[in-house]
């Protein structure tokens, strides 16, 4: 079954992409397609399994995230110190139990923001074949995604991979050296490694940069 692929976005941008991929080293981008509009997808760059984190990318990630949040709460007028980000989960029927799970892990965990599933979504979910693995993904604009390869997720725990992928939309980069009880080391543990909460130092990032990290984005956007 071939993925199912989000529209493209009406800009041409970079796109960064963190994830639980399989490849032992990265991976050719699929050739830019031009969607409804004409306009060609954004470029892609894959993170690698084998554990050498791109900083650069990372930050990249976390930039166009914070980016695309600020300028809602600016339009919204939105000054609550809880943020809440939509996701949509139609596109990935086979994991909305994961899903769902991985969402209430994180508002479990955190405080300074909510996930919450609804229309307008900041951020959608979907589910296919990619010999990647799972990935996040953000052109910083309000359209990222998340991508749930069918093969990782019978090899890996579901609930664990869903709730990494959902930690790169929160900020938090890749750290495949780290052990079990880290989330963000992905698939660094192995396949045995099956839990899917944030451990206290995980949580604490978090909290901080949307806390910190919205508020000074968000004056920026409003001046």
């Amino acid at each position: 079954m071939s993925p199912v692929r989000p529209r493209n976005p009406r800009k041409t941008v970079i796109t960064a992409i963190l994830g639980l991929g399989l490849a032992a080293g990265l991976v050719a981008a699929p050739s830019a397609a031009a969607g409804d509009d004409g306009v060609a997808a954004p470029l892609r760059s894959s993170a690698q399994y084998s554990g050498q984190e791109d900083q650069a990318q990372n930050q990249a990630f976390f930039d166009a995230v914070l980016k695309s949040v600020a300028g809602k709460r600016a339009a919204t007028g939105n000054s609550a110190a809880v943020v809440t980000v939509t996701y949509s989960a139609a596109s990935a029927p086979t994991f909305r139990t994961q899903i769902a799970r991985s969402a209430q892990i994180w508002n479990s965990s955190v405080t300074n923001v909510r996930l919450q599933e609804g229309s307008n979504p900041d951020f959608r979910y979907y589910e296919g074949n990619d010999s990647r693995g799972s990935y996040a993904s953000t052109n910083g604009h309000g359209s990222g995604y998340i991508f749930l390869d069918y093969r990782q997720n019978q090899q890996y725990n579901s609930t664990r991979v869903t709730a990494h992928e959902t930690g790169h939309v929160l900020g938090l980069p890749d750290h495949y050296s780290g052990p079990c009880s880290e989330l963000m080391s992905g698939g660094g543990p192995g396949p045995s490694c099956t839990n899917p909460n944030p451990n206290a130092t995980e949580r604490a990032r978090v909290n901080q940069l949307w806390r910190n990290g919205l508020a000074a984005l968000g004056a920026s956007a409003a001046s």
